[in-house]
């Protein structure tokens, strides 16, 4: 499918954008997101909001999604970007539904979908949860039009808050929609469902080969 099929959403992603997503629409991303694949980056951004200190890159209304930036430093003390891959989002299950409701998140993200009491947190405050190809790094890197601003340099490359601009970034699926809809969910229970079938086979199998 072309590009020209997907439709294209602007980042920060508007709450009335996230609300009109249903969950397996594909859209590309256009704008500034916010990344990082750290889980001490997620405790520093949950102390900011616990303690009533704003975090160095505004996450109010916006994005944070579950991806490493796997980047080398420039010798004019910048950051350049030389590969972009998801991570697993279910490390931060526990993090992700008081960062999600205190700063009011349109859009979070990965790889592998996130918990029954994250997508609570995101039906409550109208956010989504996008999907991103595993392994598609060439894809996902060749969307980044530039590094805006980057946090914690004392963490390594990808545990670091990162903004970037992005153009054409995706295609990613909506896992997750505003009104709570989980991919994740549908084939969990698919799963769950073939399962009586798929042990009543093997033991047959075993039956008739003596085993």
């Amino acid at each position: 499918m072309s590009a020209g099929a997907y439709r294209t959403v602007r980042m920060p992603m508007s709450r009335d954008d996230a609300r009109s997503l249903r969950a397996g629409d594909m859209v590309l991303l256009d704008g500034e997101i916010v990344i990082t694949a750290g889980l001490p980056t997620h405790q520093r951004i949950l102390a900011c909001a616990e303690e009533g200190r704003d975090p160095p890159i505004d996450l109010r209304g916006g994005s944070l999604l579950h991806l490493g930036s796997y980047s080398r430093d420039t010798a004019d003390g910048g950051l350049e970007v030389l590969y972009m891959n998801p991570t697993t989002s279910t490390r931060f299950n526990p993090l992700m539904p008081r960062l999600i409701r205190h700063f009011g998140l349109t859009t979070v993200g990965g790889k592998g979908g996130l918990d029954a009491a994250c997508a609570e947190a995101m039906r409550e405050v109208g956010c989504v949860y996008l999907s991103f190809l595993g392994g598609g790094a060439p894809l996902h890197s060749a969307a980044i039009r530039a590094v805006r601003q980057v946090a914690w340099n004392d963490l390594v490359a990808h545990y670091r808050l990162v903004r970037l601009a992005v153009e054409g970034l995706g295609p990613v699926t909506v896992g997750i929609d505003a009104r709570g809809d989980s991919l994740f969910d549908r084939l969990s229970a698919g799963a769950a469902a073939r399962m009586p079938d798929i042990l009543a086979q093997l033991a047959r199998d075993r039956a008739a080969s003596g085993g």
